[in-house]
């Protein structure tokens, strides 16, 4: 039996079956997207995704969809299904019998007397997809059509039939090729057996994409099918079909099928595992550079979302120290001016400190000594001084462009807290605007989590400069230091609600019970006391914890909205009104855990695992980047986010690292 196991009965049930997604990637920028029964339902949904240097790097859909067909007797049985507003046609999801994901995402069918599958493959760091095609069971032989629908085009856009697409092929090595727009690769489609290829040349119109239409989004495009493959195929028989942008060797597809399962070395069969292997997808390696994808399938790269999964991604969840250094060295080398310069993100060079220190807390394996009081000092030494010599020069430079007034949108007061104000501009995680591109949540003047990771990025750069520098920097620092602990209670604590002000402007405090005081008490150095830490993570755990992460805000606040349902506007004003994230999770456990130690290791797991009853939806085999904030807590956003992942697999292993288990 399959970990991730779907309900057979209702695999046919469009309700169902559309509601989930399969995610290959190759990890190199390229993946696969579709739901399990093989209908796309997203413009960025697509059987072969890649990055194209030419556009910028940006990530362009090749092939969209193939329909699969089998011809037995005369009688030709559709497999494929594409949405047309309310009808699907052709409707092959009702041949479906199976669906399984393990190392790759395979689907059964059952036509008659035929029982045929179809396993898709994503070779690692390579522009190519294999799709194997195996008769399973039949009486005689049949014909296995193959339609291919070729979109060429950006992931955020839709194409239309136009007369300035490329309509060609030309023939390859058991296939044909094609490129229908200048500065796009060209695409070879090709099969391990030889066979005829038809040309028969149409645009399918107005094929629609029900989560665009949910949305509010232009939903219908066009997409070209240039003919199709016919082939024989017999009992016991599996044919490959390669999608890539070079040419494939036909005879040694069947073979190079079989050695990139060799390949895999992790499966789909535990909670842990499947997370795991979520993990690693994000990690992008490209011309020899790494960096981290934030959330598929949007596909995107943010230093801030870098900094807070990073730990998660590479250390905590397989030990992986090259990849983790790699990834840092990368962002402060070709990203340091991003860092150092100013930003809509002043936050995000915070997080890096943030970053390290959680590194080092692996490395010193730490959670195995906290509860005896003590650390492996033998190690800490070592550890820091490894991170001085890597990243100290780019660590004093962030601290120097707040101190030096470089940023126009964040400003060093006198009382040594930071100011972050841009008109109409949201300056921290809660960054979404409407559709006047006016921030929803703006959140101007002092934020309690900016401040906390300030005064954390003081403190650890000053210890770092105290043992490896000359310690001068570290007395300028200080002054300042002094001036956030002496500031930072007086400011923020609201005695009346029991908790931290989420911010601090011209106005006052703003008092509203929102998530992000719990950095200030999770973060390595926290400018507040334990008692302080206490009364904010009881309210927390009172207004904001769910079993799907923490809620953006409180459900007693009048501007709470918790279910992400509705048009654009009604959307993005939940996004950090109600809707609770995953990787909030990840500071909530930690300052829970050093708090109340392992006393409180079975109601974390417990949060953790809760995770697992959505390994079968949305995004299979991986969470989402958020939910909603009511019971059911259904999910949204992202269908596989680098926080909630990174964050869930740092909090696990924190945990059962505690409780005495090894690593």
């Amino acid at each position: 039996m399959a970990y991730l196991e779907f309900n057979k009965e209702k695999l046919v049930n469009l309700e169902y079956s559309l509601s989930r997604e399969i995610l290959l990637s190759n990890r190199a920028g390229g993946y696969v997207n579709t739901t399990i029964v093989g209908c796309n339902t997203r413009k960025y949904h697509g059987l072969l995704v890649v990055p194209i240097d030419n556009f910028g790097g940006e990530k362009h859909i090749l092939l969209s969809a193939i329909h699969e067909s089998l011809v037995q007797h005369g009688k030709c049985f559709n497999l494929g299904i594409s949405s047309y507003g309310d009808v699907y046609e052709p409707r092959g999801h009702k041949y479906i019998v199976d669906f399984q994901m393990d190392y790759s995402s395979t689907i059964t069918y059952q036509v008659g007397d035929m029982k045929f599958s179809k396993t898709i493959m994503f070779v690692r760091e390579t522009e190519e997809v294999l799709i194997k095609y195996t008769l399973l069971e039949a009486h005689s032989s049949a014909t296995l059509r193959l339609k291919p629908f070729l979109a060429f085009r950006n992931i955020h856009a839709l194409t239309k039939a136009n007369t300035d697409a490329d309509t060609r092929f030309m023939p390859e090595d058991n296939g044909v090729a094609f490129c229908m727009y200048k500065g796009f690769p060209i695409l070879n489609l090709q099969l391990s057996k030889k066979n005829e290829w038809i040309a028969c040349p149409d645009w399918y119109y107005n094929i629609v994409y029900k989560e665009e239409s949910r949305r509010g989004f232009d939903d219908r495009e066009d997409l070209f099918v240039p003919g199709y493959f016919e082939v024989p195929i017999k009992k016991g028989e599996s044919i490959i079909l390669s999608a890539s942008t070079s040419p494939a060797v036909s005879k040694k597809l069947a073979a190079r099928f079989a050695d990139e399962i060799k390949k895999r070395d992790n499966r789909r069969n535990s909670y842990d595992e499947c997370m795991k292997i979520a993990g690693k997808q994000f990690i992008i390696r490209d011309k020899g550079e790494f960096s981290i994808c934030s959330g598929y399938s949007w596909n995107y790269e943010c230093l801030r979302d870098t900094f807070i999964s990073l730990p998660g991604l590479t250390v905590y969840s397989d030990s992986d120290e090259e990849k983790f250094h790699k990834v840092l060295e990368n962002a402060c080398t070709k990203k340091l001016n991003q860092l150092v310069t100013s930003s809509n993100q002043p936050d995000t060079p915070l997080w890096m400190f943030n970053t390290l220190q959680e590194y080092q807390d692996w490395k010193d394996d730490l959670w195995k000594f906290i509860d005896q009081g003590k650390v492996n000092s033998a190690t800490q030494d070592a550890v820091q001084k490894d991170i001085w010599d890597r990243y100290g020069k780019a660590l004093k430079e962030i601290i120097e462009s707040f101190l030096d007034g470089r940023r126009d949108e964040i400003k060093l007061h006198n009382n040594g807290l930071l100011w972050g104000k841009k008109t109409d501009t949201a300056l921290t995680w809660m960054n979404v605007y409407d559709v006047n591109r006016k921030p929803i949540t703006e959140r101007g003047g002092y934020q309690v989590e900016v401040n906390a990771l300030w005064y954390n990025a003081l403190c650890y750069y000053s210890e770092l400069d105290k043992k490896f520098g000359d310690g001068n920097y570290a007395k300028r620092l200080s002054v300042i230091i002094r001036a956030v602990r002496d500031n930072f209670y007086n400011y923020f604590w609201c005695e009346k609600y029991g908790h931290l002000a989420d911010y601090v402007d011209e106005e006052g405090q703003n008092v509203f019970t929102r998530p992000n005081q719990l950095i200030a008490c999770s973060v390595s150095y926290s400018p507040i006391e334990e008692d302080v830490k206490m009364k904010v993570l009881e309210a927390v755990e009172r207004e904001l914890l769910t079993t799907r992460g923490i809620r953006t805000l409180s459900p007693k606040n009048p501007l709470y909205k918790g279910v992400y349902e509705g048009n654009q506007s009604v959307r993005d004003y939940a996004h950090h009104n109600g809707c609770a994230y995953p990787w909030l999770l990840g500071p909530y456990v930690i300052a829970y855990l050093k708090l109340q130690g392992k006393f409180w290791i079975p109601k974390g797991l417990h949060l953790i695992h809760a995770f697992e009853e959505d390994m079968t939806i949305h995004g299979i085999g991986t969470v989402s980047e958020m939910y909603d904030g009511n019971p059911p807590f259904i999910p949204h956003g992202c269908i596989s986010s680098a926080n909630s992942v990174g964050e869930l697999i740092r909090a696990k292993y924190v945990l059962t690292r505690f409780g005495g288990k090894k690593r």
